[in-house]
């Protein structure tokens, strides 16, 4: 009997409609000083502040259907941009950027959104 109950629950769980977008990863994340061939040249843990870009690079995977995440970025926790990116297909790589400019020293985090403003991953570094 509680052979027939195990099989009938997946059964039942197989018949669930998935939930779009649940499987949705950041496999890779990196904060970096540039992007060739759609992968980050080197991970930034502490940077000097220059007169220059940084990038944040997200590898994600397991998209259902295309979607959106969204790069937050903080500086000493207080919100300085929010970048929306399209993720076309179930193993994406994508970045947004930030130009740094005099007085941004601190310590800075971008956080990975999904559509619906769900964390996926977040990654820090500083400005010194």
């Amino acid at each position: 009997m509680l052979n027939k109950l195990m099989l009938w629950g997946v059964c039942f769980a197989l018949l669930l409609p998935a939930q779009p977008g649940a499987a949705l990863e950041v496999v890779q994340i990196a904060i970096t000083t540039a992007v060739i061939n759609r992968e980050p040249v080197d991970s930034v843990v502490v940077y000097p502040l220059q007169d220059s870009l940084l990038y944040c690079f997200t590898h994600i995977v397991a998209a259902d259907e295309p979607t959106v995440v969204s790069h937050v970025w903080y500086r000493n926790d207080q919100f300085i941009s929010r970048t929306e990116l399209s993720v076309k297909s179930s193993n994406w790589r994508t970045w947004s950027a930030k130009r740094l400019i005099e007085g941004w020293e601190g310590d800075w985090r971008v956080d990975v959104l999904d559509a619906d403003g769900g964390l996926l991953k977040t990654v820090e570094f500083q400005l010194r």
